[in-house]
Parts: structure tokens; sequence; C-alpha cells
């Protein structure tokens, strides 16, 4: 977040400061690729474990 969002900005007030870190940690956690999930998004890897464990418990 420090290098992406932080790193030289400035901001006409203190919640729009907190707006667009709000923005930032929306994006990370629900549309960012991650290395670790095999370069899904969170909300992907979740939709692709859940019916993997639906198939799973129907067998």
């Amino acid at each position: 977040m420090k290098r992406e969002l932080m790193h030289g900005a400035r901001w006409a007030s203190q919640q729009q400061a907190r707006l667009d870190v709000f923005r930032w940690i929306s994006f990370y956690n629900l549309r960012r690729r991650h290395s670790t999930l095999g370069y899904l998004s969170p909300i992907q890897f979740e939709q692709q474990t859940a019916a993997s464990r639906r198939i799973t418990l129907a067998a």
C-alpha cells in the first residue's frame, strides 16, 4: 500500500485520504490477483475452492 498508493501522494482532506485507503484495501482484498493463490483474486479463489468442496462432498 505504501508503494502503490501513498508514495508521494497528497490529499485535500483526511476524509479523502481515508476513502482512498479504503478503496485500495477493498481492491487488494477483493480483486487484486495474488501469486500465492495461483494469480487469482481472493474472490475467484474462494469460489473455486467452494466449488471443488461441493464436488468432493457430493462424491
